[in-house]
């Protein structure tokens, strides 16, 4: 068969032009989108500058579950590959300093249980497992000269045996489990989600690793929790925190200290308990005289907490003292780290929806934003011409850039395939005045396919904390409601961060009021932007966001639809019952005192006022919280269902304050989705057909 010869290019011009139109077509984003998405973190420059070892961490569906790699790529952008595979997660990444090892963290089967060191030879070869711990390792780090490494471990668990099965007990089909050990407390504290009750006598400690010898050794003698080890320059010292208090659980501040790295050798305080350093690593200043840290407010004021930018002198000429010029600037700051000259400190800020990096010049306190917002950053790491960092956007997922020359470069990318498939929302500032004159900031993402000027449902979505922000970063939970037709707005209520000391610490003992105000002002301007249509308004968010949902619905009964996870009901109920406690005795204080009783009914007013609410709620939570335990959104369930408004409760089996098993995940998106149209768009849906709305 022949082909005329003009009809051939046409045909040819026909297919290039389908081919292009549907790589260019573009659709919303879906759930089945989720487990495509790699979530890319820890990156480290190798010390050549050449190289940059990161984590990749994916989602398998079929198995329902999440795994983690080690990935490598040039810091010229080529030769991506993954270089560690296994049915087991591996994490922390780190490099020899001769850059011929990569290290890495992980639990898979080897000469012993539990998360090890394993190391893996550049040249060539299967990584190899390098540690035989017992305890639980928690993070680690090499010497200047690549002989040792510091870890940081905790006690094994000494009932983990008396608790696992019975040898030589049950039958053929296996050994009946002795009844575990009842479990004994006596702390102050004494819950923390994700760790379960806190119980005495374990503790963590730095010890010293010797790679030759294979020999492992405490660093110090001491009694009390050890974290975050930091080798001096020339490898002889060794500063690490550990709270010394007469009783750390009510003093939760940390000191610096200062050891020989030598085993037994006796520590030295930095700083006093005064200065309330936190748990970051202590940092170096290339000559070995100075060390920079973070310290955070006093006690009372733990929940809305702006860490400060310190200095010390490593001999103790010069007390500790904050770095002026930056607290200065009446924002949080994080990750600070000497510039290779030991001029300049160079750190992140949080700042008004934005974290971008910033250095001051010692000699005359000079400050320099180095991007300007919006913009964020995270993860700033160095080594020789290698400067990189962690970036990402309201439509972009974070991916490694080479941050050089005041500008970012991108250098992995993992997630480009997916996004060039997909159309998303945008999104915008929005400012506006709250009811007293306070201007309040926050973040509106239009729906997929927006025509200027129509008006459409809103979705009033609240972040938790509630000292954190909305920013720009990527949420797939905004996109996924922007992706099903809804405007979404985020708005940073007074006791976010980002804003300054003052506007987070307004709501201090005083929970559910200027939040409130501030959120409902956030309606209102989307209202008169003509974009929110007022007769289909929904709220919901998570732990601190759920809590104000509550408070929400019981101060205003123009929300259709509410979906409030994770939230308190009956606050003094959870005095003793949840990780809290520090919070409750200097915040509020103990129910017992009067005045402190008082406090406690009138932040209680969601629940102790439910006949108020007449807005459909969708409660969801996870069993197994100790971070906001179960019990609020029960009681909250459980009394607009005794007064006859629409509400379901949902709880995940297993599961903490925050929820992973990625089957869960998808099941609270489709619940939020199913839960919001029923009511604001008046699909008569369930969960189930709710999960084809997201498709």
């Amino acid at each position: 068969m022949t082909t005329n010869k003009f009809f051939r290019p046409v045909v040819l011009l026909l297919a290039l032009t389908t081919m292009l139109s549907a790589q260019t077509a573009k659709r919303p984003l879906k759930l089945d989108d989720l487990p495509r998405l790699r979530e890319v973190r820890d990156a480290q420059c190798s010390p050549d500058g050449q190289w940059v070892a990161y984590v990749v961490s994916t989602t398998d569906a079929k198995e329902d579950k999440s795994n983690s790699h080690i990935w490598m790529i040039g810091f010229d952008g080529k030769n991506e590959r993954q270089i560690t595979s296994s049915q087991d997660s591996e994490s922390s990444p780190r490099w020899s300093p001769d850059g011929k090892y990569l290290s890495f963290m992980s639990a898979r089967p080897g000469k012993a249980k539990g998360n090890q060191i394993w190391l893996l030879d550049r040249s060539g070869g299967e990584a190899f497992q390098l540690t035989e711990l017992k305890g639980r390792l928690q993070s680690y780090e090499w010497s200047p000269d690549g002989k040792r490494l510091a870890l940081v471990i905790g006690d094994p668990d000494p009932d983990a045996e008396a608790n696992g099965p019975a040898a030589g007990t049950g039958d053929a089909a296996g050994a009946r489990p002795k009844a575990p050990k009842p479990i004994v407390i006596d702390r102050y504290k004494f819950k923390q989600d994700g760790q379960g009750y806190l119980l005495s006598g374990r503790h963590s400690y730095v010890y010293l690793f010797d790679l030759e010898t294979k020999k492992l050794d405490r660093l110090t003698s001491g009694k009390w929790d050890e974290a975050s080890p930091s080798w001096s320059p020339d490898g002889k010292y060794i500063a690490f925190v550990s709270n010394r208090a007469a009783d750390p659980d009510r003093e939760p501040a940390n000191q610096i200290f200062l050891a020989e790295a030598k085993p037994g050798a006796t520590e030295k305080a930095l700083t006093p308990t005064a200065n309330r350093a936190g748990r970051g690593r202590p940092e170096w200043s290339p000559d070995g005289k100075w060390i920079t840290f973070l310290e955070g407010d006093e006690r009372k004021y733990g929940a809305y907490n702006m860490d400060h930018l310190m200095l010390v002198a490593v001999d103790g000429s010069s007390a500790p003292a904050r770095v002026a010029a930056v607290d200065a600037l009446d924002r949080s700051v994080s990750s600070p780290q000497f510039t290779t000259d030991g001029k300049a400190i160079r750190f992140s800020v949080t700042d008004d929806r934005s974290v971008y990096p910033a250095q001051v010049t010692l000699a005359n306190g000079k400050v320099e934003r180095l991007l300007t917002p919006p913009v964020m950053v995270s993860n700033w790491e160095t080594a020789g011409k290698c400067s990189c960092v962690m970036a990402g956007g309201d439509t972009k997922y974070a991916e490694i850039y080479a941050f050089e020359n005041g500008a970012l470069r991108q250098l992995t990318r993992q997630n480009d395939a997916l996004f060039a498939e997909l159309d998303l929302g945008q999104t915008e500032d929005v400012a506006f005045k709250s009811k007293d004159g306070t201007e309040v900031h926050g973040l509106l993402t239009y729906p997929v396919g927006y025509v200027k000027g129509t008006k459409v449902p809103l979705l009033l979505r609240i972040h938790g904390g509630p000292n954190g922000q909305d920013q720009h970063s990527f949420s797939v939970e905004r996109q996924f409601f922007a992706a099903n037709g809804y405007a979404v707005l985020a708005v940073n209520y007074r006791g976010s961060a980002g804003r300054g000391q003052k506007f987070s610490r307004a709501i201090f003992a005083d929970w559910g009021h200027y939040e409130v105000e501030d959120l409902l002002a956030g309606v209102d301007h989307v209202i008169k932007l003509g974009v929110a249509d007022p007769e289909r308004l929904g709220v919901g968010g998570w732990s601190y966001g759920g809590i104000l949902t509550d408070y929400l619905i019981a101060s205003d009964t123009r929300f259709k639809a509410a979906t409030s996870g994770a939230g308190t009901a009956f606050t003094v109920s959870y005095y003793g019952a949840d990780q809290y406690i520090i919070q409750y005795d200097n915040e509020i204080g103990p129910p017992w005192n009067p005045k402190a009783w008082e406090t406690y009914q009138k932040l209680s007013y969601p629940f102790l006022h439910a006949d108020r609410i007449k807005t459909p709620t969708l409660f969801l939570c996870g069993e197994k919280d100790f971070n906001v335990p179960v019990a609020g959104s029960e009681q909250m369930y459980q009394a607009l269902r005794s007064l006859g408004v629409e509400t379901q409760l949902v709880i995940y089996p297993n599961e903490n304050h925050g929820i992973r098993r990625p089957s869960y995940v998808r099941d609270r998106y489709e619940r939020y989705l199913g839960w919001y149209d029923k009511y604001l768009k008046k699909v008569p849906t369930a969960a189930g057909s709710a999960a084809k709305a997201g498709q």
